[in-house]
């Protein structure tokens, strides 16, 4: 297209040419820099959803994206029929980061849960015997793991299982933060797994009562079940520590990452595991073509020297607090419940009249700041880690101007 293409025209080519399987707020972002994007006409905001905490680090971190173009140039894909030069370093640093035997490389967050379930299920029948075809994973109620056909068989959420089944066996639903629901649910022989997140970003932030992780984990310890937890989205220091699980020091069996794994910068995912888990799947058995390439790997090497150079979960830790406790003295009726960790956080929005969430994002927006709603009545306010705490009051500054407008 030779002619500059405007907000309008971007969003009326999406409109007619893509899937209509989101509903973006009416903004088109064309650059973005650290902890804040610009439009296509040139207005600028505060990036206050991160990708869904992908751009951890910032937009278009120089030393992430050097990372891309120096690999790009030499070689972006090899057959995994064959070793290259990146991958072996790769794997290296990422075990000893987070401290586990063995990583198997994926792309997206989904596939890295798919292939949790898949190495779950096999430790269940190769190690802990479960008899074949058996193996029960237990899941949460309002989890979000993805929305490839077998992670919404254990949702619970209507959109995204309506009219998809039918569905994958082998889940047991029960709800979050129970530890006396996972107690009964363990009693169960053929219960090989449990996956959880930490903290539950899109159901809107839900936080587990203190001790909720540590005392799942021992509870799964004791009757053999593998804790797996999904930091997807809570992990690489976005909840004020470099792993969610790290505020209850718990290690887990299967550890599932993405997003934040690339800085936003590259579809790149991994699960963690020691060998007495990962071993137990053979050549030819999971698999990617894109999974582990030489690009993913020295992008993801770079995004977490940055998490450590830059002390981000300090970082994360401190503004966090900052935010929360200045969320909390806005005097609005709309403000309900503020709750979260580091940054990742979440308000609920009472609605008023006829406005809701959705109306403030949208009075955010024209502000100068980008939230989404999760649920009509929750706002997420996750920005890059990679914020000022200048940066941070400026954005407060917006938050209650636009709350203050109803």
């Amino acid at each position: 297209m030779s002619e500059q293409l405007t907000s309008k025209g971007a969003m009326a080519l999406e409109d007619k040419y893509g899937a209509h399987n989101y509903h973006p707020l009416p903004v088109v972002v064309a650059r973005g820099k650290g902890a804040k994007v610009w439009d296509v006409e040139g207005k600028e905001y505060f990036d206050f959803l991160s990708a869904y905490s992908a751009v951890n680090q910032g937009h278009c971190h120089p030393k992430i994206v050097n990372a891309l173009t120096e690999q790009a140039q030499k070689l972006t894909l090899v057959s995994r029929a064959f070793y290259s030069d990146a991958l072996g370093v790769y794997e290296k640093y990422i075990t000893e980061y987070f401290g586990y035997d063995k990583v198997l490389p994926m792309n997206t967050g989904a596939e890295a849960d798919e292939t949790a379930i898949k190495l779950c299920r096999r430790w269940a029948y190769d190690v802990k015997g479960i008899k074949s075809y058996k193996a029960k994973i237990i899941v949460c109620a309002n989890n979000f793991h993805g929305r490839t056909v077998t992670v919404i068989s254990m949702s619970t959420d209507p959109e995204s299982r309506g009219g998809f089944g039918p569905f994958t066996p082998g889940f047991e639903i029960i709800p979050y933060n129970d530890l006396k629901a996972l107690a009964k649910a363990l009693q169960d022989p053929n219960v090989a797994g449990f996956l959880v997140e930490p903290i539950q970003g899109e159901a809107g932030v839900m936080v587990p009562d203190e001790g909720y992780l540590s005392k799942a984990y021992k509870m799964c310890k004791e009757k053999n079940v593998l804790f797996i937890a999904d930091e997807v989205q809570t992990g690489i220091a976005r909840t004020g520590k470099l792993l969610a699980c790290d505020h209850e020091n718990v290690r887990p069996d299967i550890l599932i990452l993405g997003k934040a794994l690339s800085g936003g910068v590259y579809p790149v995912s991994a699960v963690l595991a020691d060998d007495e888990i990962m071993l137990t799947i053979k050549p030819g058995q999971h698999g990617s073509t894109f999974g582990g390439n030489p690009v993913a790997a020295r992008v993801a090497i770079a995004a977490l020297d940055v998490v450590k150079e830059e002390k981000l979960a300090e970082r994360a830790d401190r503004l966090g607090k900052i935010f929360r406790a200045e969320m909390e003295k806005i005097d609005s009726e709309m403000i309900g419940v503020v709750r979260g960790k580091g940054l990742l956080n979440a308000v609920v929005v009472n609605p008023k009249g006829d406005k809701t969430a959705w109306d403030v994002c949208v009075k955010m927006a024209e502000n100068g700041l980008l939230a989404k709603p999760t649920h009509d009545h929750i706002i997420r306010f996750a920005p890059p880690l990679v914020i000022s705490e200048e940066e941070l009051m400026e954005a407060i500054e917006i938050i209650k101007k636009s709350v203050l407008a109803f």
